[in-house]
């Protein structure tokens, strides 16, 4: 039936209580049920009136108002007034029922289908003589004009002249969106403004309400200026709350910690090579950092080979120098043990002990480690999850580096550095960064980036080869494992399955290993991790000359000797897992390559994905591209995948609006932060409500504390 639109109140609220009515539960929504809440929250992404406001539609109905049928323009959307006739009941060829209604409209006949209808719903609701109003549209079938499950209305303005589409999903209907949103909208306050001035009146935004309004119960087609208006807001509220962590963190008390430089003299020797100008420039800066009074919260990024770890552990022989301890934390325990190998060489020649804590550390093993790190005898500890658990206790954490920073939230990373008092924070990532991602996901650190690579690292070519020609790959295979070479063959599943077509681990070392006898080993995540030790020390020291594996080599694997990297079904792999992929070669002194395998009838997307890894080795031209592609997950959030702030607009439709936003967003989130530190002025008591509107209010949480 009709919609009657309550008039918003207009004025202004201000406080927390100005948002309640705003995260209230959909299903306290007037003429909303409990089944219609819950239709509507799958496809708003969430139970609350502000998840169903901030639920944009995807496209816009015009209605055309006409008298009689035959004004109707073919297969478009129209408002007409017709008059109740009589009312029959009856069952579609599937047997569905319906109620076939013959009314009158403007002098002309036409007949309404009201399908799932029952006979007593339609005489009640369209009563015989009465006027309704029809939205829908019209077709001429034989004789007669004929409409199927219009909106009716009792009034001409119970139906909107431009109807949002909204995304639906499951048996959700665009009526009840409709109501709900209506009722949805009459509960929308008039809120203070977070925004500059001078920035709603340079892009021609409307104020907060204004531009939900306009988009969700539009009186004309609303253009883009609201939609940006919103988007914005989501993005400057991610900027604010990053400001808001960056500024506590380093403003938290550190302490000072000063090395006397003898430790770290013996690990460089033991390495054989000088740092490069950027390793010398990364380690300078964590230096300033360690020394100065508060605390170090800096990100190492660099491409494949930068030699990030070789920084990481001269910022950690720095603390250990320092009689502190150092614990490096790495998402995986074939990564943490990679590490630890490094980490024993150098730090042996050091004269430093360095321990190994994962979930395989067990028994008497583990009681030493525990022992060494509660009474200080072990200054450094790589691991993984294992290092924050409860029971593991250090003598004194002053640093803690994060390795493949991505694959850790930041809970966790707080919760290694709770280990100690005023401990330090280093976390690093193989993953090149674009600027945009750097501001929206990584924008509390400080930031250290490793450029170009350590001498000795050898270029490679790449080449993408369709699938047809594996019998001459693997014929090319066999001449070069003649060659003393060896190779990574990698797919994406471990074992078959009838519902993915994935070439199989198992299956290729099957095949490999009859060709190759005794030359191939195998390595996947579901090994024990003795096994796939064996298989990766097996093809290290050369006993096998072809490693079949899935992404488990994908960091945390060190073979110079290896030369060859091919990827099988290549295209369904995101740019940084191949990138990542193809620098596990390159690192002898010989040259290297890599096949880019695709499947037969590759789309043209997939095929330019390719060819951007193809034409470069620069990580950060293909990190643009995987951004557009994918995008980069949630910094203070628990979301990995898609865009931080991307809700409300798409960057892999318009990254250069996109990319806009987040640079206006940040400077303008600085330039408050600057001014209102505590958000206490107008502007920053308003700019609270937008950190509680999009989630982050958590990041207030210390300033309320004090």
């Amino acid at each position: 039936m009709g919609i009657v639109s309550a008039r918003p109140d207009t004025r202004q609220t201000q406080g927390a209580d100005a948002l309640a009515p705003l995260m209230g539960p959909l299903a306290g929504l007037k003429g909303v049920r409990e089944n219609e809440a819950q239709l509507i929250a799958r496809a708003a992404g969430g139970p609350r009136v502000l998840d169903l406001l901030l639920h944009l539609p995807e496209r816009y109905m015009v209605r055309r108002r006409v008298t009689r049928p035959s004004e109707a323009p073919p297969e478009a959307e129209v408002l007409i007034a017709v008059t109740i006739g009589t009312h029959k009941a009856g069952r579609s060829a599937q047997g569905r029922p319906y109620v076939r209604v013959r009314c009158e409209a403007g002098g002309e006949p036409l007949t309404a289908y009201m399908m799932n209808w029952q006979k007593a719903w339609a005489e009640k609701a369209l009563p015989a003589g009465a006027t309704r109003w029809f939205a829908g549209t019209l077709k001429a079938e034989q004789d007669e004009w004929v409409i199927v499950n219009p909106q009716v209305s009792v009034r001409p303005d119970g139906i909107p002249a431009i109807q949002p589409v909204w995304p639906l999903s499951g048996a959700l209907t665009l009526p009840q969106v409709t109501r709900a949103m209506a009722a949805a909208l009459a509960l929308l306050p008039e809120l203070p403004e977070w925004n500059d001035a001078p920035l709603l009146r340079r892009e021609g935004w409307p104020g907060f309400a204004a531009a939900i309004r306009a988009i969700q119960a539009p009186e004309a087609e609303p253009g883009e200026a609201p939609r940006r208006r919103l988007a914005y807001d989501e993005l400057l509220s991610g900027q604010v709350a990053l400001g808001l962590v960056r500024r506590r963190s380093r403003e938290r008390p550190g302490r000072a910690l000063v090395g006397h430089g003898a430790l770290r003299a013996r690990a460089l020797d033991a390495f054989g090579f000088p740092p490069t100008e950027a390793q010398r420039l990364a380690i300078a800066e964590i230096d300033a950092d360690l020394a100065a009074p508060r605390r170090m919260l800096r990100l190492l990024q660099g491409d494949v080979g930068s030699g990030k770890t070789l920084v990481a552990l001269m910022a950690m022989l720095r603390v250990a120098e320092a009689g502190a301890q150092a614990a490096l934390m790495a998402p995986t325990e074939l990564l943490a043990r990679q590490h630890l190998r490094g980490f024993e060489r150098l730090c042996g020649a050091a004269g430093v002990p360095v321990a190994l804590l994962t979930g395989s550390v067990k028994g008497k093993a583990r009681r030493r480690v525990l022992e060494g790190l509660a009474d200080g005898s072990i200054p450094l500890v790589v691991g993984t999850h294992a290092l924050f658990q409860e029971g593991v206790a250090f003598r004194d954490l002053a640093l803690a580096v994060v390795d493949e920073q991505h694959r850790f939230g930041v809970a966790q990373r707080l919760m290694l550095a709770e280990k100690g008092e005023a401990v330090d924070m280093l976390v690093m990532t193989a993953t090149p960064i674009p600027r945009t991602l750097l501001l929206t996901q990584w924008g509390e650190m400080a930031v250290s980036r490793l450029a170009g690579k350590p001498p000795g690292r050898q270029p490679i070519t790449t080449r993408v080869v369709s699938q047809d020609r594996l019998p001459e790959i693997v014929a090319r295979l066999g001449e070069a494992i003649g060659r003393d070479e060896r190779a990574y063959w990698v797919v994406r599943a471990i074992s078959g399955s009838e519902r993915d077509d994935s070439v199989a681990a198992e299956d290729r070392f099957a095949e490999l290993a009859a060709r190759f006898p005794g030359q191939v080993g195998l390595a996947h995540g579901l090994q024990d991790i003795a096994v796939r030790e064996a298989a990766l020390a097996d093809f290290a020291a050369g006993r096998t000359r072809i490693l079949v594996a899935t992404t488990v080599i994908e960091v945390g694997v060190d073979v110079p000797e290896a030369t060859i990297m091919l990827i099988e079904q290549a295209e369904r792999f995101g740019l940084a897992a191949l990138h990542q992929l193809r620098g596990r070669v390159g690192r002898g002194s010989r040259p290297s390559s890599c096949l880019l395998v695709h499947s037969p009838g590759l789309t043209e997307g997939e095929k330019r994905r390719l060819m951007v890894l193809r034409d470069s080795e620069d990580g950060f031209v293909i990190a643009e591209e995987d951004l557009r592609a994918r995008g980069g997950g949630d910094a203070l959030g628990a979301r990995q995948a898609g865009l931080p702030g991307a809700r409300l607009l798409d960057p892999r439709e318009d990254p250069e609006e996109y990319a806009r936003l987040v640079d206006i967003a940040h400077r303008d989130a600085e330039l408050l932060l600057g001014k209102d530190p505590g958000l206490s002025g107008p502007r920053g008591r308003a700019a609270r409500l937008l950190l509680a509107l999009f989630g982050h209010d958590i990041s207030m949480a210390p300033l309320d504390a004090g």
